[in-house]
Order: C-alpha cells, then structure tokens, then sequence
C-alpha cells in the first residue's frame, strides 16, 4: 500500500519546467531615510571643530602664550622678593638641613645675617637721605647758577654787552623748557604704549623659562622635555631601583630619604647631585642599574652618567636635560679664531666640551696619546684635531703613518717630515720603520743630553694612525722578525714599547689610533704605556677596560654604553693633562669636528709660520733611487743644510738605499760627480740648494745632448 506525502509548506523555487509560466517580482523603492535632526548636525559640527588638530593647536597657542605672560610676571615678582628680602637664603638653608647638610646650613645662615645687616642700614641711610637730597640739590642748584652767571660775565666782558650776564642762565632756562615740552608730547602715547611693553617683558620671562604646563608646549618642546629633577624624584628614582637594602633604607628614614642627597647643581646642559648611600649598599649595585635608573628619571640611558668620588659610599650622578646630548656643540676655536697659537710646553689644545659644558682643553706636552674605539665613530677626526693644534707651534716637528690611506692626513703635506698614506703591508713596514726611526733618533737625543744636559730637543710627534694594521701585519724581514704581532720579536710592538719606556725624556712622543681593541690588536704593555687614552664608543665593558684600565671603568667610565652612530665624537678621558673633577677617573668630552676644508686652512697657517718643510714620501721599494734628486728633495726650500741633517732626511726618506753607507764622503763624491761639492759656512759642511739645483740641471743638459748624438 503506498503512501501519499503531503508537504505543508509551500515551494519557494521557481519551477524547472521550461513551459512555466514567467513570475516578475516588484520590489518596492528603499523608504528615503530619515532626516538628521539641526541639532544632532550642529554637535557633530561642534564635535569635529572642537576636536580637530588645529583647533587644539591653537588652543594650545593661545593658553601657552597666555600662561607665559601671567608666570612672567609671577617668576619677576619672585626674582623681585628674592632680591628684597632673605627668602633665597631661607630656602636654600632648608635644603641643606634636608640634605643633612649641617656645613652649608650655617654657612647660608650667616649669609642671611650679612644681608640682613646690610639692609638694616641702607633703611637707616634712608632716614636722612631726604635731608641730604635737599641739600645737595640746593646747594647743586646754587653752584650751577653762579657757574652761569659767571659764564655770562665773562661773555658780557668779552663782547661789550651787559644783557650778555644773563644769557647762559636764559639759555639753560629754554633748554629746561623744551624737554618740559617733549614729556608732554611723548608723556600721552607712553602710557598707552608702557603697559604692552611691560606685558611684552613679562611674556619673554615666561617664554624662556617654558613656564607653561606640559599640555600647552609645542610638540617638539614636549616630546623633549623630562621632569625636571627635585629631590623627591631622584629620591623615588633611587627607591625603585630594585636594590632591597636600599629601598628599606629609604623607607626607614624619618626625612624620607632626602639626607642621602646633595645639593642638586646646575652643571651645562644637565644637572649633578651626590648620592652618600645608607650602609649596606654598594656603589656597584647602582652603577649596575644605570638603566633602570634612567628610565626612573624619565631620561635615556645615555643621559645619565654615574661615577663614583672620593668619599665613601657615593654616587655621583650628572642627569643631562633631555636631548641636550643630541644638540651640536658647535665649532672648534680652532676655525673661528684665525690668530689662535699653540704652545706644546705650556698650552692646552681646545678639543672640545665636557658633560658641564665647560671647554674641554688637554694638555699635550710629554704625553703619550692612544685613541680607540669602533669604526667609523670620529678616531681620526679627533687625532687629528690635536694635531692641527699643535702644528700652529711651530717647533714641533711630525711623522705620521696614515694606514687607512684615504687622504685623512693629506693636510699635513708640508708640515710632517715624513708622511706615509696607504692600507697595505709595504706601508705598515714603512710605518715600522718609520718608528723604529725615531728610536734611533730618541737614543741620538738621549746620548747627546747625556754630554750636554742644557740641550733642548723640538718635540717630534710619532703618530700611526690605524695602528692595528701594524700590530696585524704578518710580514716578516730578511732576519726573519715579524714587523707585527704582540712578542717581543715583533719589531713595530717593540719600538713602540722602547719609545713609550724613554721617548718622553727628549720629547719623542708616540702617538696612537686604533680601532676594535683586543689583546691581539692593541697588546696590554703598548696600551698602558700611554700617559692619555681616550676611547670613543666600543662594543664590550672589556674593550672599556683595554682603551681606559679598569681603574677608570670601574669608577665609572663607561664608552661601551655610548650609543653607536648616535654619540660619534664623544670621548671618555683618562688622563692627567685634562681637569677631571675630583674623586672621578675619567671624563666625558664631545670633541670638536673640523671637516676637511676648515682643517686644510688651519694647515695653511701651520705652514705659514714654518720655514718650509719637504714631506717625505714612502715609496716602493722595487723603484730604483734618484740620489740627486732625493737631495733636491729633502733640501725643500731650505737655502742650505748641514751635510749632516741631509744624510738624516736621505735616512728617513728610505732607510733601505740611504743606510749606514751613506757618509759624508759618499755625499760629498755625489755632488763632485756632477760638478759641484760641500762648503762650509761658519765653520760647518753645509750642502747649498742653488748648487745641487744647478747640478740636476748640468745633468739634464748633458743627457739631451746624449740622446742627440
């Protein structure tokens, strides 16, 4: 039996049949929308006018300005209460008190006595002043008058006519009555103009002192700016630093911490305060957290410097004000002052400016310098800013090996006596050469002070600049001693060890640039042989401790916390020829930089005030020697020189060809052999410019004219 299905539910889908009838739909038109009410359209107006970008920005304008003017006159009502009565001293007593700061306390207490003194009698002053003034000005009035008669008598003398008596006093009379006139008119347009003046005074007070809230500042000056450092901060800034003793300290004292601190100083583009830690807290376990410290500050990492004093127990940190450390310092004094001099003996060379913003000078006389850091971060730019300093003296005398070879050193073209400029082996030889050179000349000195104390030496400056290359070198010469490594057979380490030990004595002094720093690169016995080390950004706490010694690190020197790329220029100084505050190790400069052009026209001064110096030029060793012309060469344009001096230039020029074989005979046999020979002046074998010129020239001649037959 089957079963009929019936569906209740009627189908929804057209049919399939192709003979179905078409079914159209209409489908209604969409309602129109409602209309938006006028008021709802007036808030949204409102809304978008209120919160747009530049309606902000304009209320920010106008509160800002409006605050600047009304917290000028707030901040010159204070400076003139300041000035009237002892509040300054108050208030500085109590921050000593706070600060536990017995010393200071009385010292600004007795202050306050002083100028409460002193203004107890100027109010005494005030109370005959009146009877004074009166006298004084009759007495003045009375003088003057009879001055003027007199004048007048003289004049009614001179031209025959008594009316002349009262000329002067009449004249006087009509001046008086013209500046009457002159306050009057002017007297009307000043009241006008005086209270837009006086509100334009109090504005620029405000406007320099940012006396505006946050809100109300220009973006760049508010995305800049940190807190301001007060006591209560450094204090909050100290407790969550994550220290436990620390923090139980400072929850135990009864003045909240605020005995810990110093008085917070202004100091350049920051400010500094000392920090006397409670007993169980040591100076490291805040050193470790610079950091966090900073950030507690609301400041960078970079702009805040911790360093440990003399007294036990403190920190000393320097806060800088945020993004000062980002601003240029501007130029070197050595390109904005033209008749700047050096003196190696007593001067100091400018280099730049310390954290404080005080210029940062160094001493340069009888120290060895080494300058390191990373690649690219301003070494030679501050080598050679020294040295340009200390060739405007014009006593001192230059070698210097540039194994970096881009052109660096060029300027020195006529200043150095020798100048060698290129990256690969045959130069870091030369350099050692170079060097060992100038232990020759530095054993010379010494041997001749020996027999005459009173002898005098020109400084000689030794300078390789990239010295890692010379220390890398895998060269070995004709007796098999490598000219580079870190052992005592390596002839570059151990020259520069030989000047180090006693070229200060006779002023041979060696100056070094490197980068990278390791064991390999820049041995211990070279790199604590150098009475200055400085070091630019470098990449571990222990290539901190290869450029400074740890001494200096640990008491807080930090160039491996400067930022790569960022802080280029910026030195961390070891060294006794520079003013490091006391109880510090070592101090922070951001050096002048001189580009190529300005430092091209300090050399043209430093070679104005010379004589006339003949760079020697390293060369290939395969390239066979012109000994005539090496003469001319090294003559330069001195008119003439001590046979002696040219056998010495001919040495340096190419120790190899001009060795202990040259003599003074061999000299004198050259210049016979083109016509020409040593004379004497004064006494001594000198060999004469004009003569070797005239001896290239004969040679020339004579070599045409073989080529012609």
């Amino acid at each position: 039996m089957s079963e009929n299905v019936v569906h209740l539910h009627k189908p929804t889908d057209s049919p399939t049949d192709d003979a179905a009838p078409t079914v159209l739909t209409v489908v209604p038109d969409t309602p129109p929308a409602a209309p938006v009410p006028l008021w709802v359209r007036s808030g949204r107006a409102v809304k978008t006018a209120v919160t747009h970008e530049t309606t902000k920005t304009t209320a920010r304008a106008v509160a800002r300005h409006g605050l600047y003017t009304f917290n000028g006159g707030r901040i010159v009502a204070r400076r003139a209460w300041d000035g009237k009565t002892g509040a300054r001293y108050e208030r500085m007593i109590r921050t000593a008190e706070a600060a536990g700061n017995l010393e200071a306390a009385e010292e600004w207490e007795e202050r306050l006595q002083r100028f409460r003194a002193a203004r107890h009698h100027r109010r005494m002053d005030l109370l005959h002043s009146p009877v004074e003034a009166a006298k004084g000005l009759a007495v003045g009035t009375g003088v003057s008058i009879g001055v003027l008669v007199a004048l007048g008598v003289v004049m009614a003398i001179n031209n025959h006519d008594v009316t002349d008596v009262i000329t002067p006093l009449r004249a006087t009379i009509e001046f008086i009555a013209l500046l009457i006139r002159i306050v009057q008119v002017v007297w009307g347009p000043a009241l006008t103009i005086g209270p837009f003046l006086a509100l334009l005074a109090l504005w620029t007070v405000g406007s320099k002192q940012q006396a505006a809230p946050q809100w109300a500042l220009p973006d760049n000056v508010r995305s800049g700016e940190g807190e301001p450092i007060t006591p209560s901060i450094v204090v909050k800034a100290l407790r969550d630093l994550g220290v436990p003793a620390l923090r139980n300290a400072i929850k135990e004292m009864g003045d909240a911490g605020a005995s810990m601190l110093g008085p917070i100083r202004i100091a350049g583009c920051g400010v500094e305060v000392d920090v006397t830690l409670p007993s169980g807290v040591a100076t490291n376990e805040v050193q470790a957290k610079r950091r966090k410290l900073a950030e507690n500050l609301t400041r960078h990492e970079h702009e805040v410097f911790i360093t440990i004093p003399e007294a036990a127990r403190t920190v000393r940190l320097w806060i800088a004000d945020s993004g000062a450390l980002d601003e240029p310092i501007g130029p070197s004094p050595l390109v904005t002052d033209e008749t700047m001099t050096a003196n190696y003996k007593t001067g100091k060379a400018p280099w730049g400016q310390d954290l404080r913003g005080d210029a940062a000078a160094i001493s340069l006389y009888q120290r060895h310098l080494l300058v390191t850091g990373l690649s690219n971060q301003g070494k030679t730019a501050a080598l050679r800013a020294l040295a340009l300093w200390l060739a405007l003296d014009r006593n001192v005398q230059f070698w210097i090996a540039d194994l970096k070879g881009i052109g660096d050193w060029a300027v020195f073209e006529g200043i150095a006596k020798m100048l060698i400029e290129g990256p690969s082996d045959d130069h870091c030889i030369q350099a050692t050469e170079m060097v060992e050179d100038a232990v020759e000349e530095m054993n010379w000195r010494i041997e001749a002070q020996r027999r005459d104390p009173s002898i005098v030496f020109p400084p000689l400056i030794v300078l390789v600049d990239e010295a890692q290359k010379a220390f890398m070198c895998p060269a070995k010469g004709e007796d098999k001693r490598p000219y580079g490594g870190s052992k005592a057979t390596s002839r570059y380490f151990m020259a520069v060890r030989e000047i180090h030990n006693q070229g200060r004595a006779v002023d041979v002094l060696m100056w070094q640039g490197t980068q990278d720093p390791t064991d390999q690169n820049l041995p211990k016995l070279v790199r604590e042989g150098a009475h200055t080390r400085a070091s630019l950004v470098v990449g571990t706490e222990s290539q901190a401790e290869m450029a400074l010694g740890a001494k200096a690190v640990n008491a807080g020197a930090a160039p491996h916390l400067l930022r790569q790329g960022l802080d280029k220029g910026t030195l961390v100084v070891a060294s006794d020829g520079i003013a490091i505050p006391a109880g510090q190790a070592s101090i922070t400069v951001r050096t002048h930089f001189i580009d190529d052009e300005p430092a091209a026209e300090i050399a043209a001064r430093a070679k104005a005030l010379r004589d006339g110096v003949a760079t020697l030029r390293a060369v290939d060793r395969g390239e066979e020697r012109d000994a005539l012309a090496d003469v001319a060469a090294v003559l330069g344009d001195a008119p003439r020189l001590r046979t002696n001096e040219v056998l010495k230039r001919l040495h340096a020029l190419d120790p190899g060809t001009y060795g202990d074989q040259w003599t003074n005979d061999r000299l004198k046999s050259l210049l016979e052999e083109h016509g020409e020979e040593p004379k004497k002046s004064h006494g001594v074998m000198v060999v004469h410019r004009d003569h070797v010129l005239r001896a290239l020239a004969n040679r020339d001649a004579e070599g045409s004219a073989s080529a012609a037959e």
